[in-house]
């Protein structure tokens, strides 16, 4: 929007209608007066002002007008054009001087060259102001503790907007509160005053600026005055959405400070909107981060739980496994005290006592292979020559229950860095288990296969297989399917497996048998 003021209704209606007929919205006034009023009520583009007027000159109306829109345009005319005319024109800060008469199209083309002009200004300006709001963003985004977050915003404030003041305002049932101030401690009094201009704006979104050096009567003048003694000048306000509070962002110049510009407005207005997004995902941050803390106490007070379980059910499986032939070996011992007893009977309770006690001792010796697997010095090892090893120690046990065994090894074999009589041991166990599952006779199937991670060894039965509630425990200590089995031979060979780097699992839903791989590995080629 175009004001164009002239005492001279001839040249106002020439201007207007050059102007609209070129597309422009124009205003006219004839008088310096009717000029500020229009200033006060409208906001304008460019200012066209002849500099001979009664009352106010062309010049003073200029200063006027950039003290209240200071981002106008202004083409001064004159009849009188000297050299110190056009030289006072451009020190003053025109924008352009048209000396009358003047034609349609110069008037049109300094008009729209002044207006290309201020909005090359405009753009320069909120360029200015967008560079260093991404490494406010940054800033923002990086903070994810709320409470630090709004002395992070206030320094943001006077740091950018160049000013001495800057505070964060929340309103309550009781009023409005200072949640967080930089520069000038704001007491409640200042502060509820700050909040009662706020107010007279219904809508913040876009903010708000108030010069008190030139404010209007919309504002209280006690406030104006009260707000004006504590030397302040210059005010902008803006608003932060938090958690549905209504919270103002306030940012202060001093007497002694140029007045806030409208690019400082949107400035401040552009901080808010960060802020808030920041806020939010501060907010978001810190209900994950207490989610997560929940989450690991919870896991941990599970898996302390699940410890103290799995040592209730290890110490009453020991207590279990120790105390039958302690039983029986007390037993023994006490009926060989017996006088009446024959040479041949307390010799029987003898052997019954020693053969128990040799149970105890196998019993403890497995407890011992259970928890140091690793205790021996590894050495490179063919397994496949492991495998056959313990095959031919199986032979007549294969024999006497019919059992055929189906053998697929890679060539060539990989070395295995092993215990090598613990890595037979593993073998054995799953062999035995295979042919303690076949009384009848079946088939055990062995191949190897290189695997993502190492040597995979899957040996495979036709046997009846684990039952499925069993699957799930099979490797714990003294767990067992068989009935007379101690439930440590599977543990053993899990950890020995384990402290080879490796790993032992079922394959469920593996055919109708049992079937185990066992991953371990490699090193080099056999």
């Amino acid at each position: 929007m175009i004001l164009v003021v002239d005492d001279e209704a001839g040249v106002l209606q020439l201007c207007q209608r050059l102007l609209v007929r070129a597309g422009h919205t124009v205003l006219t006034a004839s008088t310096s007066d009717q000029a500020l009023a229009f200033l006060s009520q409208e906001r304008l583009s460019l200012l066209l002002a002849d500099i001979r007027m009664p009352g106010k000159s062309g010049f003073q109306l200029m200063d006027l007008a950039r003290s209240r829109q200071p981002d106008i345009s202004v083409i001064l005319m004159t009849g009188y054009g000297t050299v110190d005319i056009a030289i006072e024109a451009l020190h003053r800060g025109a924008d352009g001087l048209i000396l009358k008469p003047f034609e349609g199209s110069e008037l049109v083309r300094s008009v729209e060259k002044a207006l290309d002009e201020s909005q090359r200004r405009r753009d320069s300006a909120r360029l200015r102001v967008l560079r260093p709001l991404f490494d406010i963003t940054k800033t923002f985004f990086s903070e994810t503790q709320p409470e630090k977050l709004w002395q992070l915003i206030l320094e943001a404030v006077c740091s950018h907007l160049l000013c001495s003041n800057s505070a964060i305002i929340q309103r309550d049932s009781s009023g409005y509160q200072n949640m967080e101030s930089c520069g000038k401690l704001l007491d409640q009094e200042i502060t509820s005053y700050l909040g009662t201009l706020a107010e007279t704006v219904v809508d913040l979104s876009h903010g708000l600026k108030i010069d008190l050096l030139d404010v209007s009567d919309d504002y209280p003048a006690e406030i104006v005055q009260a707000l004006s003694a504590c030397d302040l000048r210059s005010l902008l306000f803006g608003t932060i959405p938090y958690k549905n509070r209504e919270i103002l962002l306030f940012a202060g110049r001093n007497r002694n400070e140029a007045p806030f510009q409208e690019a400082d407005l949107e400035m401040l207005v552009i901080l808010a909107r960060q802020a808030s997004a920041a806020l939010e995902n501060a907010i978001l941050y810190e209900e994950l981060r207490a989610s997560m803390e929940w989450l690991e106490r919870s896991q941990k007070a599970l898996l302390q739980a699940e410890k103290i379980a799995a040592a209730g059910r290890l110490t009453a499986s020991i207590a279990h496994e120790i105390n039958n032939p302690l039983q029986s070996l007390s037993n023994c011992l006490h009926l060989v005290g017996r006088s009446e007893l024959s040479p041949d009977v307390r010799q029987n309770y003898l052997m019954v006592a020693q053969n128990e006690l040799d149970r105890l001792m196998l019993t403890v010796q497995r407890m011992l292979d259970l928890f140091r697997p690793g205790a021996k010095d590894r050495q490179w090892t063919n397994l496949e020559n492991v495998i056959e090893r313990v095959l031919a120690l199986l032979e007549p046990q294969l024999q006497k229950s019919s059992i055929y065994v189906h053998k697929k090894y890679i060539s060539p074999s990989p070395l295995i860095l092993a215990v090598t009589d613990q890595i037979q041991q593993v073998i054995l166990n799953l062999l035995l288990n295979s042919i303690e599952a076949m009384p009848a006779g079946g088939e055990i199937f062995i191949w190897t296969s290189p695997g993502k991670e190492g040597l995979e060894i899957i040996i495979e039965d036709t046997g009846s297989g684990i039952p499925e509630v069993e699957q799930g425990r099979i490797f714990e200590p003294f767990i067992s399917t068989k009935e007379n089995g101690t439930g440590l031979g599977l543990a053993v060979s899990y950890g020995i497996i384990q402290a080879h780097g490796g790993n032992l699992e079922l394959l469920p839903d593996h055919g109708k048998g049992a079937c185990f791989r066992i991953l371990l590995p490699t090193g080099g080629k056999g």
